[in-house]
């Protein structure tokens, strides 16, 4: 399964050229993760940090009123990490695919912790095996 971010699109986020500038699309990606972890009913709000990104831009996104659609989901879970995969995208195109290592943390002790029974559960409801047929 995949969860799906609308992500509403800024006069800020466009470049002199009226294009969403580079920089931004790690915005939109860290919002659609934030949409997908920090949801009441899940488990991940004890926290987690960015150990890693990847983007492969596609093409240029035009600044307009409508938001784009950003999907994600889940390509590993190991122990202590997990990996997040984005399309930014509208039904005809993709702007940007892209991939974020997770470190689930404890803030109060100050060091990553190992992910949770419930937490895996949660996270392999996204799995998605569609990613390789996608990325081909």
């Amino acid at each position: 399964m995949r969860h799906i971010y609308r992500c509403p699109l800024r006069w800020a986020d466009m470049d002199a050229y009226g294009h969403v500038n580079n920089v931004v699309f790690l915005r939109y990606l860290e919002e659609a993760r934030i949409d997908f972890l920090f949801r009441p009913d899940k488990e991940f709000q004890q926290g987690s940090v960015v150990a890693r990104h990847e983007i492969d831009y596609k093409r240029q996104l035009v600044h307009r009123h409508a938001p784009v659609d950003i999907e994600l989901w889940v390509t590993e879970i190991k122990a202590a990490s997990f990996t997040l995969a984005y399309e930014v995208k509208d039904p005809d195109q993709i702007y940007v695919r892209a991939s974020t290592v997770i470190v689930p943390f404890d803030f109060a002790a100050q060091r990553p912790r190992r992910i949770t029974a419930q937490e895996r559960e949660f996270l392999r409801e996204y799995t998605d095996d569609k990613e390789e047929a996608v990325a081909a």
